[in-house]
């Protein structure tokens, strides 16, 4: 037999950790090749981890709601190795004592015990647990969620010890490191206080958030879109349309058409920062926000500007389907180099939006409102629309970004029934 490591697969572009979500498989378990054994969640997909071999589960190293980094270890896999001469004797070494030379190695594994997770340390300080005095059951002695769990049930829980305020000390700065290290005085956490823990796609988000805003030098216009042209038209096709069809004809399908047919009028649009280079991308693939109670996904539109409205609408209600379910694939996350956010679904009507890095610019659809407009010597009622754009001033000038806009603006206020296909 042979012990086989998994590890933490690249689960999409500049995707740098992932969360184990659960565990499909339990210790002792028979997989097969690319069999999945855990659900794992990042800032862009929920994803199934399939084995690398087949064989038995002999060891889960990675916990449920742990932060793995990419490459890195989460479990072991035993499995057949040819010869029988080999197979006996690899039996014999499993169910001998390690041998004495190994001490060593182990003992330095239980350097591990107090590499605590964010769980873990939340866990301990809400029930003012000295992680000291826990035994580790995971690898090395680290301590897991389920040996808190344990502890907590058996009543005993072990306290700090005041008489040696030194090792006290040392467990404090375990528990809260990001109380030394943070800048500037710390919140209190008053009575009826929520504490919710930073980790998965919070924590990713917050992390290219800040990326995003501390490396790019935003920039931000706004333009004005009379669409009552294209309202009407959706609106006397989207009964029929969805007989037709089986699913929605959004407003959202028309304004990614028109920005799509725009940046291949633009390619400086649709480019990405290199730091001595810009790279102008060939294809038009265009990331679409989606939420999800508390997180957000960007999947990606795959060559936009060859599809109809039609083909776009289906792409929007499919992602939108998937992210809702958590099926979102590694494929649909990939390659983006234009975001469109549907601002306006939530009843915004301007916004500044922060930039998908490395992308070099997001663009904010805002909620198509009913104003008074001056037009042909008298106000008349018309459907309006803000489109805001934050652009990365590195790559993109003002020019170009207003020429971009400007054509997004013509192409929306022309579409009608007599020149704008759905197919």
């Amino acid at each position: 037999m042979a012990k086989e490591k998994i590890n933490m697969p690249q689960l999409g572009e500049s995707v740098t950790e992932g969360t184990i979500s659960s565990w499909l498989v339990s210790v002792g378990d028979t997989v097969e090749k690319y069999d999945p054994i855990a659900e794992v969640m990042t800032d862009k997909v929920n994803a199934e981890v399939p084995s690398s071999f087949t064989g038995k589960i002999v060891e889960l190293v990675a916990q449920e709601g742990e932060t793995v980094e990419v490459g890195n270890l989460i479990c072991y896999i035993e499995t057949e190795q040819s010869g029988g001469a080999n197979a006996d004797e690899d039996k014999a070494q499993e169910k001998a004592p390690a041998p004495e030379a190994e001490a060593p190695e182990e003992a330095a594994d239980q350097s591990m015990k107090k590499r605590y997770s964010p769980a873990v340390m939340r866990m301990a300080q809400e029930n003012d647990i000295d992680l000291n005095q826990v035994q580790g059951s995971g690898r090395g002695g680290r301590i897991t969620r389920k040996d808190i769990e344990k502890v907590i049930v058996s009543g005993h829980v072990p306290k700090p010890v005041k008489e040696q305020p030194k090792q006290a000390a040392k467990a404090e700065q375990q528990v809260k490191p990001a109380a030394k290290s943070a800048p500037g005085p710390q919140p209190t956490v008053q009575a009826g206080d929520i504490e919710v823990p930073v980790t998965g796609v919070r924590k990713a988000i917050a992390n290219n958030m800040v990326k995003s805003k501390t490396e790019i030098p935003h920039a931000w216009m706004m333009v004005e879109v009379d669409v009552t042209n294209m309202v009407e038209y959706r609106n006397s096709m989207k009964n029929d349309f969805k007989q037709k069809e089986g699913f929605s004809l959004t407003f959202f399908a028309f304004f990614v058409k028109a920005v799509a047919q725009a940046l291949k009028e633009y390619p400086q649009l649709n480019s990405t920062w290199a730091g001595d280079k810009i790279i102008q991308r060939k294809a038009i693939n265009l990331n679409i926000a989606v939420a999800k109670d508390d997180e957000l996904f960007v999947p990606v539109i795959k060559d936009a500007d060859e599809k109809s409205i039609k083909g776009i609408a289906k792409d929007i209600m499919e992602l939108a389907t998937k992210a809702r379910n958590g099926k979102l694939t590694n494929d649909d996350m990939q390659g983006g180099t234009f975001t469109v956010n549907n601002t306006g679904s939530f009843g915004s009507v301007q916004s500044m939006g922060v930039i998908n890095p490395p992308q070099s610019a997001i663009l904010q659809i805002e909620s198509i409102v009913k104003r008074p407009v001056y037009m042909n010597g008298m106000f008349a009622a018309r459907d309006m629309v803000n489109l805001c754009l934050s652009l990365d001033h590195r790559v993109l000038d003002g020019l170009v970004a207003g020429n971009f806009l400007a054509r997004v603006k013509e192409i929306l206020e022309n579409m009608t029934k007599d020149n704008t296909s759905i197919y």
